[in-house]
């Protein structure tokens, strides 16, 4: 599959050619929703916390006497039955956190750049380097180009410049090919990668 390139100057710079078993897919809505469960699940701090029966702050002495009050029997004001008593079965931290196999997570990277490419949301563009790390003159570029919410795939490692321009652009998010992600594709409404992008992200999915 044959897909053209840009500058970020918006000038034709060439074309590149994409891999059809990563680009070219026909998206399954299954394995993306399985792998972005995953992913979120993942993140989530899980430190969710109630004070139980064992925990709550008052005295053990027994709060009445057993027998001869015509009221029920208790031994502890910390009973979840009364008001700032323990919480039953409250949630406790822990990790939300389930496994996935790496090359199902692969398939579902797979599927999230052929989506964008079934969309017409993909954008190639032969290299972002700025000739300096003005944020101003970045965000002319990008509303030229008419980017919104763009997450930007660079090679290896992220253009230093163009990383320090962009990191008051609120509408742009830069990886590098290492951190691409199911979730943070398909939240983009723009998936712009490099051509070093390309590659770096072919070597990995090959």
């Amino acid at each position: 599959m044959k897909a053209d390139a840009i500058k970020l100057d918006g000038k034709k710079a060439g074309s590149v050619d994409l891999n059809d078993d990563i680009f070219g897919l026909e998206p399954r809505m299954d394995i993306l929703h399985r792998v972005v469960r995953w992913q979120r699940n993942k993140a989530m701090a899980g430190t969710h916390d109630v004070l139980g029966r064992s925990e709550v702050s008052y005295s053990t002495k027994k709060i009445y006497r057993q027998k001869g009050t015509g009221g029920a029997r208790h031994g502890s004001r910390g009973a979840p039955i009364f008001r700032s008593g323990g919480i039953y079965k409250g949630p406790t931290p822990r990790s939300h956190a389930h496994d996935l196999p790496k090359k199902f997570r692969k398939l579902g990277l797979k599927h999230a750049l052929s989506a964008k490419v079934a969309a017409g949301e993909l954008v190639i563009v032969d290299t972002i380097e700025v000739k300096d790390a003005k944020t101003g003159a970045l965000a002319k570029m990008v509303g030229a180009l008419g980017w919104k919410r763009a997450l930007i795939i660079d090679g290896a490692e992220v253009n230093a410049d163009f990383k320090k321009a962009s990191a008051n652009i609120t509408t742009l998010n830069v990886l590098p090919s290492q951190g691409a992600n199911v979730y943070d594709i398909l939240k983009s409404d723009t998936l712009v990668l490099t051509k070093a992008g390309v590659a770096a992200l072919e070597a990995r999915l090959s």
